[in-house]
């Protein structure tokens, strides 16, 4: 990926290889489908969906895909995140194997009900 900090996810998607970009932008749309109302940010230098608070955060490395889905996220699946090295708030899906998107949209749908019982409860 270049040094070059990405104003938005395309510019951030844009940055790795095709097969790469290929995975990530099944990725967002997965995250998109799941919370049709996040807003696409850029936090952390990368690719994050808001709404409420960040629902999630995702990001490519050489041997793998990060998930954040903070450390609420991972608890609720953490039972079936077992398999892959993670830690209190992240994932690593290795880019050798399947990555689970639909896992990823449950996820996802947990945190967005999680961030709008938080802004209820306000």
């Amino acid at each position: 990926m270049d040094t070059k900090k990405p104003e938005n996810i395309d510019e951030y998607i844009g940055a790795f290889p095709n097969d790469v970009q290929e995975i990530l932008e099944k990725i967002r749309t997965t995250i998109q489908k799941a919370a049709p109302d996040a807003k696409e940010k850029i936090s952390y230098s990368m690719p994050a969906f808001d709404q409420n608070g960040i629902v999630v955060y995702f990001a490519a490395f050489k041997n793998h895909i990060g998930l954040y889905a903070l450390p609420s996220g991972h608890e609720a699946f953490k039972e079936e995140l077992l398999k892959y090295k993670s830690g209190k708030g992240s994932v690593q899906f290795p880019l050798k194997q399947p990555i689970p998107y639909e896992l990823i949209t449950r996820i996802v749908k947990f945190r967005v009900k999680e961030n709008i019982e938080k802004v209820k409860k306000k």
